[in-house]
């Protein structure tokens, strides 16, 4: 973990131009770290682990929605969905639990959602019921384009 950190910070200290495809491949590589068994099965040994790494399969799904610098100061706008996941990686319930009245924001995050599943089956060990209930929180600038605040970079300070 600590070489794979080391390896992200480095690729990140060096500044790319500002390019739609130089923001696309660092979110597909950013992305890719999502790891799995061959039968699907996410890696992950804990739920902050497999909340990562859906996260990191949104964000894959949906690389040209995704802003992959530090999130501004002033954010467009900050929702919350709180969604189940069951045993099949199948995305059964989703619901915006905290928005501010944006219903591009709040309908952008929902689709974004939508168009990633089926997700990593959860590991057996986090299922409750057959399932498992995330809380994830979308970060959006004022272009319109998102981060989710479990992999985001901390946000500028102005």
């Amino acid at each position: 973990m600590v070489v794979l950190s080391a390896g992200l910070l480095a690729a990140c200290s060096v500044p790319k131009p500002d390019t739609q495809a130089n923001r696309d491949a660092t979110a597909r590589e950013i992305a890719e770290q999502v790891k799995t068994t061959p039968d699907g099965t996410s890696t992950a040994d804990s739920l902050d682990g497999y909340k990562e790494d859906l996260a990191r399969r949104i964000s894959q799904v949906n690389s040209t929605r995704v802003h992959v610098e530090r999130p501004q100061a002033l954010l467009r706008s900050v929702i919350v969905i709180k969604y189940v996941v069951d045993k099949d990686g199948n995305l059964t319930r989703s619901e915006v639990v905290r928005g501010n009245k944006d219903k591009v924001t709040e309908a952008t995050a929902l689709a974004a959602l939508r168009n990633t599943a089926p997700f990593p089956k959860p590991p057996a060990m986090l299922l409750r019921g057959g399932r498992v209930e995330i809380s994830e929180t979308w970060l959006f600038n004022n272009d319109g384009r998102f981060q989710l605040r479990t992999i985001a970079q901390p946000q500028k300070n102005e």
